[in-house]
């Protein structure tokens, strides 16, 4: 028994269609080969072998369809046969072939012709249903076949000039699945209605955008199916494209390019080429070539700006991102493909590659390392992009990066000195009153901003109550008058603090020393060494028994200067001299320059200025106009500050031996008139007299 099978489509014509079949091994079926007077091939499942469905109820075979074009191409169909019971008679059409005539363009629905089978069998194996066999799908396309009745119509448009005949096969089939075939073969009749058609026969898809003008790029002609002026037509492509239609022999057309290309602007192009036959009416058919711009490595990178500024704070940890810079390149592919690199620069002394890293392909920056604030404040290095072109193009770009300050750096005291061993004293008169100066303390902040703004405030003190300090000058002063019952000494301890986040202190200690300002007649000199308050009882002896000297020596001094007066007077001397009133701790061994010893002519008057921050001996003021009796040739200007010099000397030499303790004291009104000295930890002298006579140091 013959089961014919549905051959194989190959759109190749000739050598190149389907040649040969052949079927997956089996021992029940083979291949039957029928060749068609038109060059088709058709293909039936022989039996060959009689079937037992108890035994063997089901086959599955592979029908492959082989070309014979190179290389040779195959196609395959899985086949799957189900063995039924028994049904010995198939359908039979009553013609085995179907003649018909039918015009093209014949509306839908119209009958073509009707096909009848009849079956032997009965019951089910009896009903015939007809089906298209071995039918191509475009004729499926324009005909219909009613299963029932057997008739077939029109479905689609029917066109002389694509298909002068159309052969197909029927198959008629029974409930048992028996089948009976025959042929029907329709001839089209031709109508005038076709467009002229534009052929390509060469076409370059893909142009690269720098090809030279005048290139080729298509090559086309056309025809038209129709004779006469209906089958003549001309060719055109629509304006404002850079290609431009060249007409050749033999209705042949070139495409080429007319003006420079650039992908970046245009990066594709559908050309449609129009073809107009000279009919009447005139009929037309366009044909659309689709053109691709291949780049070249013609555009450099362009960043989004030409300064990138990025911000960092200091102290950050290495590796951290700071940003990322971005290029574009208007190429494609490998020409656009962009990476990014630092190129070579310092950052201070050490290279920008020490600092700075930079990843090639996202262009993200990273520090290599933590960056201080107060070293390096900012810095700019220079990135470049390149593409992957060849040659490769590239461009730079600039990358600033700003560090932002952090409060890691504590105040630091200027004045008192902050880690200094030697303690810092201010002298304060107990005469001062409310809102009196002390002293400015200051402070410095290495960081910058908000950071270094520094407030100061008393930590700790031996009075709470008799100071205060400008939250933002610094400035100590006196809350209230000084008292009796207020200590010689007072200890400050002053803290800083800047307002950074979280906010960090610093702190100094400062030593106020109470001094007694003018006192009539005496003046009392107080020690600017810093003292224990368990030293105080020990130095108030000390005070009673340096009084009880001076005052011894005072008498001494008053006794012999009365006697030499006397013997002056005797003598007969022109001199009127005041009485002797010498600085008590004045030593003996003070010697003037000239004589060797101090003249005892001279009486000098020492004070304390009001207001004053230190403990040293402001004003000395010698009270009458004296000339030496050692050398009447020397200067008196040059006698005057010879010994005054002496003076001061002695006074500081006696302090050091009395360990800072010493007071100097006078009852001897000044005279007006005099020579006049000025000393502040230093004796200076000035020979004119009055007010000229007053004199100041820095």
């Amino acid at each position: 028994m013959r089961f014919p099978l549905e051959s194989a489509q190959d759109e190749d014509l000739g050598k190149n269609s389907i040649q040969n079949y052949s079927l997956s091994p089996n021992e029940h079926f083979k291949l039957g080969v029928e060749n068609n007077t038109d060059g088709s091939i058709y293909v039936d499942l022989i039996v060959e072998k009689p079937l037992d469905r108890e035994k063997d109820p089901f086959f599955g075979l592979t029908l492959m369809a082989v070309d014979g074009g190179i290389p040779q191409r195959t196609g395959t169909v899985q086949i799957n046969i189900k063995v039924l019971d028994i049904n010995d008679n198939s359908p039979h059409f009553t013609q085995s072939e179907y003649k018909v005539r039918l015009k093209e363009n014949s509306p839908r629905d119209t009958l073509v012709t009707k096909v009848e089978a009849s079956d032997l069998d009965f019951g089910s194996n009896a009903q015939i249903t007809y089906s298209f066999h071995r039918v191509p799908k475009k004729l499926l396309n324009l005909f219909q076949l009613n299963e029932m009745t057997g008739e077939i119509i029109v479905l689609g448009e029917i066109d002389y000039e694509k298909e002068t005949s159309y052969d197909m096969s029927i198959k008629a089939t029974d409930d048992g699945g028996l089948s009976g075939q025959c042929k029907v073969f329709i001839e089209v009749e031709d109508v005038n209605d076709n467009a002229p058609e534009v052929s390509i026969i060469s076409l370059r898809n893909v142009i690269p955008e720098d090809s030279p003008l005048e290139t080729v790029v298509a090559l086309f002609s056309f025809r038209d199916k129709d004779s006469g002026d209906n089958g003549k037509a001309s060719c055109s492509i629509e304006m404002a494209l850079p290609f431009l239609l060249k007409s050749t022999k033999n209705n042949f057309y070139q495409l080429v390019i007319q003006t420079p290309l650039d992908r970046e602007k245009v990066s594709e192009y559908n050309v449609t080429i129009t073809a107009i036959d000279r009919g009447s009416p005139r009929l037309t058919s366009t044909s659309i070539i689709h053109i691709q711009i291949s780049d070249v490595n013609d555009n450099t990178p362009v960043f989004e700006k030409s300064l990138f500024e990025m911000r960092l704070q200091e102290n950050n940890i290495p590796g951290l991102l700071l940003g990322s810079i971005y290029a574009v390149d208007l190429d494609t592919e490998q020409n656009g493909m962009v990476t990014y690199s630092i190129l070579p620069g310092e950052i201070g002394t050490s290279p920008a590659a020490s600092y700075i890293s930079m990843n090639s392909e996202t262009g993200n920056i990273y520090a290599l390392r933590s960056l201080d604030y107060e070293q390096i404040k900012d810095f700019k290095i220079t990135v470049r992009a390149t593409d992957g072109g060849n040659p490769p193009l590239s461009a730079d770009a600039f990358v600033r990066v700003v560090v932002i300050d952090e409060n890691d750096n504590a105040p630091f005291f200027l004045y008192p000195l902050q880690n200094s061993t030697s303690p810092y004293n201010e002298l304060l008169p107990k005469m001062a009153e409310a809102g009196y100066l002390v002293t400015k303390v200051v402070a410095v902040d290495g960081d910058s901003g908000q950071n270094s703004w520094l407030s100061y405030d008393i930590l700790k003190a031996t009075d709470p109550g008799l100071f205060s300090i400008g939250a933002q000058n610094g400035e100590v002063k006196t809350r209230r008058p000084l008292t009796e019952r207020d200590s010689s000494k007072q200890r400050l301890v002053i803290v800083v603090k800047d307002s950074g986040v979280p906010p960090q202190t610093s702190t100094a200690t400062l030593n106020v020393l109470l001094v007694d300002g003018f006192s009539d007649p005496y003046l009392k000199v107080v020690d600017v060494r810093q003292q224990d308050p368990e030293d105080e009882g020990t130095l108030t002896m000390y005070l009673v028994i340096c009084l009880a000297s001076v005052s011894f020596v005072f008498l001494l001094c008053i006794a012999s200067f009365v006697g030499i007066k006397m013997c002056k007077k005797d003598h007969g001397s022109s001199f009127i001299v005041a009485p002797p009133h010498f600085p008590p701790a004045i030593p003996e061994s003070c010697t003037d320059s000239q004589s060797g010893s101090l003249s005892r002519n001279y009486q000098y008057d020492v004070c304390l200025t009001n207001g004053s921050l230190t403990s040293d001996f402001r004003f000395l003021r010698p009270l009458i106009p004296v000339f030496s009796v050692a050398d009447p040739n020397i200067p008196v200007n040059q006698r005057i500050s010879s010994s005054s010099q002496e003076i001061s000397d002695s006074i500081i030499n006696k302090e050091e031996k009395n360990e800072g303790q010493a007071s100097l004291s006078e009852d001897a009104a000044p005279r007006s008139g005099g020579p006049s000295c000025t000393v502040n930890q230093a004796i200076g002298a000035n020979v004119n007299s009055g007010q000229n006579d007053w004199l100041s140091y820095q």
